[in-house]
């Protein structure tokens, strides 16, 4: 058995712009809809979403048939909670509310085995080995990984070069609506001083040869970041996206409407 090869990683390498979608409803059904719909990634949140490993392992097992790849965001930028995303088959991690280089090098640490990293070996007890089933898994793993970053204050805007520049470091991520509130602007992500600050984030990090990417549900504004240089630009979020389409079906069958008729159930 070979290890799964990261073609999210390679596109990234490869300049190829990747159209993801936020998944945050933590359910493995809805993940595996999603990833038959088309998108090149799905990122399944762990921040702000009620996802722990356990549900985020059933997510990718879902997800795993499809074309789709799967993003993991752990709630915080911890090397345990790494080990134990990783270990149940997570290849891609984003890690929010990353400010330093010396933290960025501690999250590439975390995905790489003794002596590249300080990862912890458990591969015995790890679907991200198939339990021991792939062939060199230990020695193949580090090369399968794909650390992203994610900017969302003044001080990481401060200090972009830098986290860019950390080897291991594949991508930077723009979070546009923490980024707003540091800047004193909070709900105001459209704002043009935020938008400005991140086109010039873009420009850095793409410089330095790395990819950028961010998430916006405004088409207008997503199209803008991939003309700006982003390469992995999430463009719309799964909660969203089912509230709006409730919320347009409710409004055309209004309950004080009594001409809709009819018998069928569907």
């Amino acid at each position: 058995m070979r290890i799964p090869v990261n073609r999210f990683k390679q596109a990234l390498r490869a300049g190829t712009p990747q159209i993801g979608l936020w998944v945050g409803l933590a359910d493995a059904g809805v993940a595996e809809l999603l990833a038959g719909v088309g998108f090149d990634w799905l990122l399944i949140d762990a921040e702000h979403a009620p996802n722990d490993p356990r549900s985020v392992l059933s997510q990718l097992q879902a997800i795993a048939p499809y074309k789709s790849q799967a993003v993991v965001r752990p709630v915080r930028g911890e090397v345990s909670l790494i080990k134990q995303y990783l270990d149940v088959g997570a290849q891609t991690l984003l890690i929010p509310m990353v400010e330093t280089a010396e933290q960025a090098q501690l999250m590439v640490a975390a995905t790489r085995y003794p002596t590249r990293g300080i990862r912890g070996v458990g591969a015995a007890l790890a679907r991200a080995s198939r339990w021991n089933q792939i062939e060199n898994y230990l020695h193949e793993a580090d090369e399968q990984m794909c650390v992203l970053v994610q900017i969302e204050s003044v001080a990481a805007l401060e200090n972009i070069e830098a986290i860019a520049s950390v080897e291991g470091v594949d991508g930077v991520f723009f979070g546009p609506a923490d980024l707003s509130a540091s800047m004193g602007l909070i709900g105001r992500p459209g704002d043009a001083t935020v938008q400005q600050a991140i086109a010039t984030g873009i420009a850095k990090v793409t410089a330095l040869g790395k990819a950028a990417g961010v998430l916006s549900a405004d088409e207008k504004l997503a199209r803008g970041y991939l003309s700006a240089g982003a390469t992995f630009v999430a463009v719309g979020v799964d909660t969203t996206l089912l509230v709006r389409a409730a919320t347009a079906l409710a409004h055309a069958f209004d309950r004080r409407d009594t001409s809709v008729g009819g018998s069928g159930v569907y």
